[in-house]
């Protein structure tokens, strides 16, 4: 019992950075109407942009910051007018198409460009162990499994509690009616493609110290947080958390007490369940809209 609840935590905690990379998925689908397959590939990215401003004799925490200005301006600013806003009157599959490009070319951009070592990265936990109800648990399982709820939740309050945050559920729900109400919809659309690239650049401080920074690591990121935001409910923020915490604690046991050859497809297996029985998904809602 006591290695089953040490693999429980140990899965919450992976399990909410899937969740943060899951709502980077919700976030873009409920205002902007957009499915990102490189999001993955976002949270690679700002890894990479902290290594190089710490080799560039930057701190840690002004890294991070900095690493962050970088992702709204990038993959925030630049991807939607670069890449979405172009794309976007042709329907979905061009703009799936183009980010299931994007991803392999900031994949192999890092491996060319940088390294296709895997690179150590500072935590922001210590390694201290301690013991809870006869299981150890880490700091860093701990921290992480906070700092993400935290981030997840105020994500979620700052959407339903302030007038910005309304104003995007309301670009969400019907964009012509929000124009017609007065709320500048561009910006609108923009604030949520800079607020994932902030989350993505919160997912890359949080799985980078665990896995290493490798120009790869996005790859089972990115499938892994689309198969949990589809399960939690793909048009409800707090499903995307739901999501990736039942990905990670199932991958942890099953690892563990099946095979580790099956914890890839723990992922699979729950979404194509879910698919079948609950196609909105386990906290989503039946709606029609138009965006």
């Amino acid at each position: 019992m006591t290695d089953f609840f040490q693999l429980f935590f140990s899965g919450l905690a992976t399990g909410s950075i899937y969740g943060l990379a899951a709502l980077g998925f919700t976030l873009l689908w409920q205002a902007a109407g957009t499915i990102n397959f490189a999001q993955g590939e976002f949270v690679m990215l700002p890894a990479f942009g902290m290594l190089a401003f710490m080799a560039m004799g930057a701190p840690f925490p002004v890294s991070v910051l900095l690493s962050a200005l970088v992702s709204v301006v990038v993959l925030g600013w630049v991807f939607k007018r670069g890449v979405v806003d172009p794309l976007f009157k042709f329907g979905m599959m061009p703009i799936v198409v183009a980010t299931i490009g994007l991803s392999i070319v900031m994949r192999n951009a890092v491996k060319a460009g940088y390294s296709a070592e895997p690179h150590p990265f500072p935590s922001l936990f210590s390694d201290a162990l301690f013991k809870v109800g006869g299981a150890t648990v880490s700091m860093s399982d701990v921290g992480t499994l906070v700092f993400a709820l935290v981030i997840v939740f105020g994500t979620q309050a700052f959407l339903s509690k302030t007038v910005t945050g309304r104003a995007m559920q309301a670009v969400a729900q019907n964009t012509e009616s929000a124009s017609v109400l007065g709320i500048n919809v561009p910006r609108m659309i923009f604030y949520t493609f800079a607020i994932n690239a902030v989350l993505a650049t919160a997912a890359a401080v949080l799985i980078a110290p665990t896995y290493l920074a490798k120009f790869d690591m996005g790859e089972g990121l990115g499938t892994k947080a689309f198969f949990a935001a589809i399960i939690g409910g793909f048009n409800n923020s707090r499903g995307a958390l739901l999501g990736g915490l039942l990905v990670g604690v199932s991958e942890n046991l099953a690892a563990a007490y099946i095979s580790p050859a099956y914890k890839d497809a723990v992922a699979l297996l729950i979404f194509m369940v879910v698919i079948l029985f609950k196609p909105q998904g386990l906290l989503g809602k039946k709606e029609e809209r138009k965006v």
